[in-house]
């Protein structure tokens, strides 16, 4: 069952659930608001349009069309040029939240931070025999 919250548009009590993030009123808007971007998109001419292009063509916002992409309302296969924007650094992307380079990038920084924490890791067990071994010694006297 959905839980009470705010319509983000309108600010509207509604009950959200998985599939609604609006409230009725506004969900029949954005129906409305999609069927134009879907009519736009269908004609041959408007096929391989920028993100832009379609946001100047149809008068739609630009998050609304990226929510409809990253809810799979348009299907990306079907539109060669329209993307949307890597979630790090902008630049258009077809799938995943993140561009291959930022992903890459990521991956390496994940990478050092474990090479560090075993560097890390080593040096403990590496000075703590020598130390306890020293505080028993000295503890003997």
């Amino acid at each position: 069952m959905g839980e009470l919250a705010n319509c983000p548009v309108c600010d509207t009590l509604f009950v959200q659930t998985q599939f609604r993030s609006v409230c009725d009123k506004c969900y029949k808007e954005e129906e409305k608001k999609y069927e134009t971007v879907y009519a736009f998109l269908r004609k041959r001419d408007n096929r391989k349009a920028l993100l832009d292009e379609v946001v100047e063509g149809t008068g739609v916002s630009r998050d609304l069309i990226l929510k409809f992409i990253r809810t799979g309302r348009i299907q990306l296969s079907n539109f060669p040029n329209l993307g949307y924007p890597c979630e790090k650094c902008g630049t258009s992307i077809r799938k995943d939240r993140l561009c291959e380079s930022c992903s890459q990038d990521i991956h390496k920084q994940l990478h050092q931070v474990e090479q560090e924490a075993q560097i890390s890791e080593r040096n403990k067990r590496q000075s703590s025999p020598s130390t306890a071994a020293f505080y028993s010694q000295s503890t003997k006297k």
